[in-house]
């Protein structure tokens, strides 16, 4: 076996490893978008939050958990590129599960790029507080 296979190795063990870390977190919605906003992974957390499992809602567009007033205003857009201009988005607000209802969610975004400064997408964490109205 050579250095780079062994290395290679390594490398996906971590990787691995990291995948199980956050698919286990329960208690933060930690999920990934791509450029354009549609999710491309999805966490035990963010399923627990808003009620969906991973295969319906990857390559869906992240702006169905706002409210339908705060998506016709353009929030979701904004987030993203608020995260692009600053390196950060951070907010609290109201979020829609897969059933109508509302939660209370503090949302932080980040952009993710390559190492050859290509926008890979964002990183998405959400923590949800108790309040829970219907929708």
């Amino acid at each position: 076996m050579t250095s780079l296979t062994l290395q290679n190795d390594h490398r996906l063990i971590e990787l691995q490893r990291f995948e199980l870390l956050v698919s286990a977190i329960r208690d933060y919605a930690i999920y990934m978008l791509d450029p354009d906003g549609n999710v491309v992974s999805w966490n035990a957390g963010a399923e627990r939050f808003k009620g969906y499992v991973a295969d319906e809602i990857v390559g869906q567009h992240f702006s169905r958990f706002y409210t339908a007033e705060e998506s016709a205003a353009g929030l979701p857009v904004r987030a993203l590129q608020t995260a692009l201009d600053t390196g950060t988005f951070q907010a609290e607000g109201w979020r829609v599960r897969k059933d109508g209802t509302r939660f209370w969610a503090s949302v932080v975004i980040d952009p993710i790029f390559a190492a050859d400064g290509r926008l890979l997408g964002f990183a998405k964490i959400s923590e949800s507080g108790a309040a829970h109205v219907g929708g």
